[in-house]
């Protein structure tokens, strides 16, 4: 068993409050429910009873918030549940929301990484395979959605003149602007590809 510490009202929603176990906080609950609950301090409770009770009163809740979140642009699964976690829900209601959210087809990691790499025109493949790593996207999902995403020739014989603008075209400077693009990620071979077609380029 473990106990209620302390109950808090919160600061962004006066509707809720903090309930904090053993010194810690432990999860945001609706004040009616800990009213309904007779919860306080100093008193014992098992961890899973106040997770049934969460779960039972606030999934509607935070399935609206869910909601709210996602209806701005696309989340990964793993935003969604930092999302809901730092509003203070616990694991059982996240995991339910999570669950509604994938019967619905609303968080589909696969969708997602589909649309953000078809939107990419800028980014290296290995820049793009790290920021949807970053947003907790599973490394074979990623590799999927990048099965057909090749480096840009054309895009990187740009980003090699703007980087070279007003620069003499000396092999030095040349290596150092090939050296910066592959250290964002750009494949070495496609960089290379581009360094050529630069110094053939007379008009440059």
């Amino acid at each position: 068993m473990s106990q209620i510490t302390s109950i808090e009202p919160q600061i962004k929603d006066k509707t809720r409050c903090s309930v904090f176990i053993d010194g810690r906080f432990y999860c945001g609950i609706k004040l009616e429910v800990a009213v309904k609950y007779r919860l306080k301090a100093g008193m014992e409770i098992d961890k899973t009873e106040l997770d049934k009770i969460q779960l039972e009163t606030e999934k509607v809740q935070a399935t609206e918030k869910a909601l709210t979140h996602i209806s701005a642009s696309m989340k990964t699964e793993k935003q969604l549940r930092d999302f809901l976690f730092k509003k203070g829900y616990v694991e059982a209601v996240v995991d339910y929301v999570i669950e509604k959210m994938h019967y619905y087809g609303y968080v589909n990691d696969a969708e997602y990484c589909k649309a953000y790499v078809g939107g990419i025109s800028n980014k290296s493949r290995r820049a793009i395979e790290i920021e949807l790593l970053k947003r907790g996207v599973e490394k074979s999902v990623v590799e999927q959605a990048l099965e057909d995403y090749e480096d840009d020739d054309k895009q990187i014989l740009l980003l090699l003149q703007k980087n070279l603008r007003g620069k003499q075209l000396t092999k030095e400077n040349v290596y150092k602007a090939c050296r910066y693009l592959v250290s964002k990620g750009y494949e070495y071979d496609a960089v290379k590809r581009a360094c050529g077609s630069l110094e053939n380029d007379e008009d440059y």
